[in-house]
C-alpha cells in the first residue's frame, strides 16, 4: 500500500514509523527543509521538501498512485486545503488531522473520509484510564460507537460458568478468551473463572453494565 503523509512533525513521523514497520510504502511531504532532512535520516521513506497545498508538489509525490493521503501537520488550514486538492485526484482514502476541534465540522463538510484530533484522542484515552482503572486495555472503533475491552474477571458469580450460561445482550458480548494465555474464540462450552482475561465488545455508554457483570 502506498501512503502519502503531509507533515514531518511529531504526528507525521510517529505514523510513518508505524506504517513502515507494517511494510507500507511511504512518502512524506514537508515544507520545512530542516524537518525534511531530519526525517530522511530517521525513516526509510521518500521525503519531498515542498508544500502539500501545491499541486506540483503533490504530483511529485505521485499522488495519483496513493491509496491513502494523510494531512498531518499542526496547521488546520494547510491540512484542509491539501485534503481538498487531493480529493480531485480520487484518492481512495483521505485522512486529516485537526488541532482545533471547532474546525472539525468544516473538514467533514468538504468530504474528508476521516478527521482525527490527536489532542482529543489523547484526552479521551486519559479519561478512560482514570474512569476505567480496572480495564487492562481498550480499543475504540466504529467512530467511537463501540469498544473492545480487555478485562480480568473478578466477579465470583462468574466463576465456573460457561459462556453459554452468560446471555449476550444488546450492550455487550464476549468475543475472546485467553485460557493458558492463548487467544481463543469462545464457544458455548468455554468455562470462565476469576482471574481469566477476556475481551468483550461493548456498545458505547454500556461500560458500567459490562463491568458490573464481570468485575467486582
Amino acid at each position: 500500500m502506498y501512503i502519502v503523509i503531509m507533515g514531518a512533525g511529531r504526528v507525521g513521523l510517529n505514523l510513518a514509523n508505524l506504517l513502515i514497520k507494517d511494510g507500507m510504502d511511504i512518502t512524506i511531504i514537508e515544507s520545512e527543509q530542516e524537518k525534511g532532512v531530519s526525517a530522511a535520516l530517521e525513516l526509510d521513506a521518500t521525503i519531498i521538501c515542498g508544500n502539500g497545498t501545491d499541486t506540483k508538489t503533490l504530483n511529485e509525490a505521485n499522488i495519483t498512485d496513493a491509496d491513502v493521503f494523510v494531512a498531518a501537520t499542526g496547521n488546520d488550514e494547510a491540512n484542509l486545503l491539501s485534503s481538498i486538492l487531493v480529493n480531485d485526484f480520487n484518492i481512495p482514502k483521505v485522512i486529516a488531522r485537526v488541532s482545533n476541534p471547532d474546525h472539525e465540522e468544516a473538514f467533514r463538510k468538504v468530504g474528508i473520509d476521516d478527521v482525527i484530533s490527536p489532542e482529543l484522542t489523547a484526552a479521551g484515552f486519559l479519561e478512560k484510564l482514570i474512569t476505567r482503572p480496572n480495564v487492562a486495555d481498550l480499543t475504540a472503533f466504529g467512530k467511537g460507537d463501540a469498544e473492545i475491552l480487555d478485562m480480568v474477571i473478578t466477579n465470583e458469580k462468574i466463576n465456573g460458568k460457561r459462556v453459554s450460561e452468560i446471555s449476550p445482550t444488546e450492550d455487550y458480548i464476549i468475543i475472546a478468551g485467553y485460557p493458558g494465555g492463548k487467544l481463543k474464540i469462545p464457544q458455548g462450552d468455554m468455562v470462565l473463572n476469576t482471574g481469566n482475561k477476556i475481551s468483550i465488545l461493548v456498545k458505547r455508554g454500556s461500560f458500567q453494565k459490562a463491568a458490573k457483570k464481570f468485575m467486582k
